[in-house]
């Protein structure tokens, strides 16, 4: 029951809300539904389940373990680079998506305002609370029910004095929304590397608690909501196969949906904490593939949002996370709540979302740097937590522009490079996966079971990165870009991976992989 919570607040981020809104709103609803109903069934549960019962069959070790004791170290290094640059460009997209949520305002039909200095009063004091839960928890001996029962309304306690109280970077420092913008991603990026060295029982345990039962009244709460609201379909189910901004539904449309579909993360949590957690092997069906499900069901409350509209709304022009609140605050409003709170309340646990997988990915980019390094002291973690911190900054702090020049926001503009590598990662994962079956069973289903699924996303992923490196050379000053060489290398890892992987299934299995799977 815990474990189940924790799983899904550590893999539904961002993705399944930013993802299935732009995709929806650039092709249309129709093919964005069929991928998340699809892809969720029949690749991103199998993978999810498969990294799970790969790791739990191998001690539970990480899948990069996986691959060095399937493969060779040669491929294990570079997994361990591919993911780490992975990470970074998680840690860039959803740290810039969220600080669009602490700056601007949006202005409802009745008049009032939520504005996004209030969102920011209230995330901060989200943050707090899990705080002084642990520490009440552990010196206090407060049972985790009472903890739960005191703490989990004080957040919605947070979301009213947000707005109250708002903690308004522009006019503290008198710097204009773009400046403010860079501020919020600086100190979201301390955040980060603060969290990824302090103790889990102080932040990451109780937060995770408190974030997981908040979702769920998020999720329950929206997709009641939608039934019962009786609200109708505007938005056209089929938009053409080029989007407004040149991509084409294919390939873009499959790496724009990572997360409730299919995503390379979710290896990560399902091997790198869920499977040391388990308490035995049969729940993995219900952590890996049933987790896996339930994000879908967040992706496909999150399409409603967008399918709910207007084409000429107004609402469609904007972000991401305030076009998944507006729809929050119209499913809840069919219990009487009100729409400013609504809108405070999805945009609040759209950081939710994000907190858990900004904390997770900083902490795993230090696992790998410190497991490269050797940097195992108290100042190594430190030092590993800054790099993880520090990197993404490198980023943040440029100046995006489109393929017109245009100034476009940070995550955006990393979007595309980010889910093609989320999802390039998913398909080394189950090629990861598909060699172990192979040496173990050497059996048929194998190839349809995990193998298709693994080529549809190398090819996709793959075509991905192709296309966005043509587009990017095409430009002038393109080697200023760090995109275009981030998608070179990509490619180039992906390609060594592969060919380690054929060498690792033409010869013979050396023994480890089974003796560590007949020992459990």
């Amino acid at each position: 029951y815990f474990l189940f919570g924790q799983h899904f607040s550590a893999i539904a981020a961002a993705g399944p809300i930013v993802g299935p809104i732009v995709a929806g709103v650039a092709f249309g609803w129709g093919p964005a539904l069929a991928w998340i109903l699809i892809g969720a069934i029949f690749i991103g549960g199998v993978h999810d389940f498969g990294a799970l019962v790969a790791s739990i069959r191998h001690q539970a070790c990480s899948v990069t373990e996986v691959v060095r004791l399937n493969m060779t170290r040669r491929a294990y290094l570079l997994f361990l680079g591919f993911i780490w640059i992975t990470l970074v460009y998680i840690i860039v997209s959803f740290t810039d998506v969220t600080a669009q949520s602490f700056v601007g305002a949006v202005t409802l039909e009745d008049g009032s305002v939520v504005s996004g200095a209030g969102i920011a009063t209230s995330s901060l004091l989200y943050l707090a609370l899990p705080v002084f839960m642990g520490l009440l928890m552990r010196y206090a001996k407060l049972s985790v029910g009472w903890a739960t029962l005191i703490f989990l309304p004080l957040v919605g306690v947070a979301i009213w004095v947000g707005q109250k109280i708002p903690f308004n970077v522009e006019t503290l420092l008198n710097v204009n929304q773009v400046t403010a913008l860079k501020v919020w991603d600086v100190a979201l990026l301390a955040y980060c590397g603060l969290a990824g060295v302090v103790p889990m029982w102080m932040l990451l345990q109780p937060r995770g608690h408190l974030g997981g039962c908040f979702l769920y009244i998020a999720v329950i709460g929206a997709a009641v909501g939608l039934v019962i609201g009786r609200g109708t379909v505007q938005y056209p189910v089929f938009n053409g196969w080029v989007a407004a901004n040149g991509e084409t539904l294919f390939p873009f449309l499959f790496i724009t949906i990572a997360c409730g579909a299919c995503s390379g993360f979710h290896a990560l949590v399902s091997s790198g904490t869920s499977s040391k957690q388990l308490r035995r092997e049969p729940d993995a069906r219900i952590i890996g593939y049933g987790a896996m499900l339930l994000e879908a069901l967040v992706a496909a409350v999150s399409l409603a949002c967008v399918m709910m509209l207007a084409v000429n709304d107004p609402m469609v022009k904007k972000a991401p996370n305030f076009i998944y609140a507006n729809g929050i605050g119209e499913f809840l409003h069919a219990f009487g709540v009100g729409k400013a709170f609504g809108i405070s309340f999805g945009l609040l646990a759209f950081a939710t979302f994000v907190y858990d997988t900004l904390d997770i990915c900083t902490r795993l980019g230090r696992y790998i740097i410190q497991e490269l390094t050797g940097w195992k002291s108290r100042g190594g973690r430190w030092a590993a937590s800054a790099i993880m911190a520090v990197t993404p900054l490198l980023f943040l702090l440029r100046t995006a522009t489109d393929s017109k020049g245009n100034v476009i926001p940070v995550w955006k503009a990393f979007w595309s490079l980010f889910g093609a590598s989320n999802q390039l990662l998913a398909a080394l994962t189950l090629l990861g996966v598909a060699v172990w079956l192979v040496h173990r069973y050497r059996a048929r289903w194998i190839w349809f079971v995990i193998g298709l699924p693994m080529g549809f996303m190398y090819v996709m992923s793959v075509w991905t990165l192709a296309v966005i490196l043509r587009g990017k050379l095409a430009l002038a000053g393109w080697w200023s870009d760090p995109v275009p060489w981030v998608a070179v290398l990509l490619i180039g890892l992906a390609v060594l991976m592969l060919i380690e992987a054929v060498k690792a299934i033409i010869r013979p299995c050396r023994g480890s992989p089974l003796q560590a799977d007949t020992s459990r």
